[in-house]
């Protein structure tokens, strides 16, 4: 076992602090990653204070948007070599046998994925830590290769916050000229903007914050909406061919599915406290569409991190230390990032 520095939470009210855990040597099929960033994702934040409800394993070791290079291989890894750039996202480990999981699309295993962190192991019932440390051993299926061009620490927030927003955008097979919005500008929002613009949409950003157009421009929306003004939703009725909303705070479905065109659809991404209600007239009169989507399986993943190396697209991020990151959860509680914190693991020592 390799004594491995990391940062923990020793419970649901403490700060994250120094913590030593220990990673095992890579077994057959599995690698050992030595982390070079890792992203931090709202997730990391609700879990580390017990937000989700459950019972949380504690202490805790946040991160699920790793990227660093193959350090050693196990028997049997074809692959990856040592030196490979390689990433991993949030699930590590799925049944391997239910319908999803044969069908690429682990992140909905009928027995739940293994989550990366705040999960346990399926063969040794071990916790899973994530990658607020310095290492990392996992099976060689679990694990993505980086593309030549991606920049490591601006790579790293593509293993949640760009599958999370590619997914949708493929499953709903954007193509050149469709009509795209984008509920918020944040760490999804910003990726669904330049994927969706680099995949030929025409792009609107809706945003509560009048302040963000010229960000949401710069980063290749081509039209603004400010949703605090009700004439944005007359002037935008019947708009859109489909809104991605990445916003988890509480707000009117129904203002926003009055934008789609007939069978358009609507995707859900953010996940708001209090149940939100939707009124069947809506849907029905428009043959409109409400769903939601969650992060990407292992296929997916790496379609999108290929693509986002093809089309030039990677995450705009502020690099940090890790003796920073208690101050960084309580920026990204402010929205105060643009519009991802990537920490430098180097600073783990």
């Amino acid at each position: 076992m390799l004594k491995t520095p990391a940062y923990a939470a020793a419970d649901s009210q403490s700060p994250l602090a120094p913590h030593t855990i220990e990673r095992r040597e890579p077994r057959a099929g599995e690698v050992l990653i030595d982390i070079r960033y890792c992203g931090v994702c709202h997730s990391d934040l609700h879990q580390a204070r017990g937000e989700w409800g459950g019972n949380g394993i504690f202490p805790m070791v946040p991160g699920h948007e790793i990227v660093g290079h193959v350090a050693r291989v196990g028997e049997g890894v074809s692959r990856f070599k040592v030196g490979d750039a390689v990433g991993v996202g949030c699930f590590v480990d799925s049944c391997r046998t239910c319908p999803q999981c044969r069908a690429g699309e682990e992140q909905y295993c009928d027995e739940g994925m293994t989550g990366t962190y705040n999960s346990r192991e399926r063969d040794t019932g071990a916790p899973t830590h994530g990658g607020y440390s310095t290492r990392i051993t996992v099976n060689q299926d679990y694990v993505l290769r980086i593309p030549e061009g991606l920049p490591l620490d601006r790579a790293a927030p593509l293993l949640c916050a760009g599958i999370t927003t590619y997914s949708p955008l493929r499953q709903h097979g954007v193509k050149a000229g469709d009509q795209v919005a984008v509920v918020g500008l944040g760490g999804l929002g910003h990726m669904a903007v330049k994927l969706a613009a680099a995949m030929g949409a025409e792009v609107t950003v809706l945003s509560t914050s009048e302040s963000k157009r010229e960000a949401a421009l710069a980063l290749g929306a081509a039209h603004f909406g400010a949703t605090r003004d009700p004439a944005t939703f007359k002037q935008l009725a019947g708009r859109f061919d489909l809104i991605i909303d990445t916003v988890s705070g509480q707000h009117d479905y129904n203002a926003y599915l009055s934008l789609l065109k007939f069978d358009g659809s609507m995707v859900l991404l953010g996940i708001p406290v209090e149940p939100v209600p939707v009124a069947a007239g809506v849907l029905i009169m428009r043959r409109r569409k409400l769903g939601g989507s969650l992060i990407g399986g292992i296929r997916e993943t790496q379609e999108m991190l290929d693509f986002c190396a093809e089309h030039g697209v990677a995450s705009d991020i502020e690099l940090i230390d890790i003796a920073d990151i208690n101050q960084a959860y309580e920026r990204m509680l402010r929205g105060d990032v643009r519009y991802r914190f990537v920490i430098d693991c180097a600073s783990l020592g």
